[in-house]
């Protein structure tokens, strides 16, 4: 499937913004699943280019003038080829990076019994796809019920959540069983559902040795298919945010995004 995709995100403050530094993660890379036939990423200032310590494919930016309001955009066109399968390409972290906690997917009993079938059942696509299931029953899909900072803990004990929580309460109960597992950054052609155009789900390595990852949308209970076009990857959603950065004035920031996709 072509997809067409355009995403802008626009910023207005209140008073002049003096200074401004950010990190962008909001270019595809060619895989398995996927062939980037064009792609753009627009700021207002100068890009640079770079590779960041998970392989992704980032641009940082500076600006050092006053500014009001400015817009980022990125968009292109992507192809996308419903292979759910991936093995990394040399150079990239060790699988075994990915058991680690972090702050947002920490270890706990509650996540540990969550998946404690998957490893004496096998580690495959139907023990990961019935996991899946589980925490979206534990964790059912809610929009606003959790925040940016929300743990895997938490949304498991709110029990609600959005795909970032459902995909990180599914890479703990990984992680916390033997598991390497990680997050994904991407959008997700849904038209009858546009508010999941950016979307979250994992990467599961089921055979280490040979690097090679089942990548599991936990939100929709499937594997990666044609819908899915993928941004970033990391050990969770602080580590692949598509736009973080630091400024000094603005006074107070109004952000607004949109995202457009339609096949192409």
């Amino acid at each position: 499937m072509r997809l067409s995709i355009h995403h802008e995100t626009q910023y207005e403050y209140s008073a002049p913004l003096r200074y401004s530094t950010q990190s962008i993660r909001l270019t595809p890379q060619a895989s398995e699943h996927q062939t980037v036939l064009h792609w753009s990423v627009q700021v207002p200032g100068k890009l640079f280019s770079e590779r960041d310590g998970y392989g992704n494919h980032a641009h940082t930016w500076t600006l050092a003038r006053r500014l009001r309001h400015g817009a980022i955009r990125a968009g292109g066109l992507v192809e996308t080829h419903a292979s759910p399968w991936l093995v990394d390409a040399p150079g990239l972290p060790s699988p075994l990076l990915y058991l680690r906690s972090t702050d947002l997917t920490p270890f706990d009993l509650q996540l540990r019994t969550l998946g404690a079938d998957m490893p004496g059942s096998g580690v495959g696509e139907q023990s990961l796809l019935a996991l899946a299931r589980l925490v979206c029953e534990r964790v059912p899909y809610r929009a606003g019920s959790t925040g940016v900072h929300t743990t895997a803990l938490q949304a498991l004990q709110l029990g609600a959540g959005v795909c970032q929580d459902q995909a990180h309460v599914f890479i703990a109960a990984c992680r916390a069983n033997g598991v390497p597992a990680r997050y994904v950054s991407g959008y997700f052609y849904a038209p009858e559902s546009p508010a999941l155009a950016s979307h979250a789900w994992a990467d599961v390595c089921v055979h280490p040795g040979e690097r090679r990852w089942l990548s599991v949308d936990v939100t929709h209970g499937c594997l990666m298919d044609e819908r899915h076009v993928r941004l970033a990857v990391g050990p969770d959603y602080a580590a692949c945010l598509p736009i973080r950065g630091v400024r000094h004035g603005g006074g107070e920031e109004a952000m607004r995004v949109r995202v457009e996709i339609r096949p192409s």
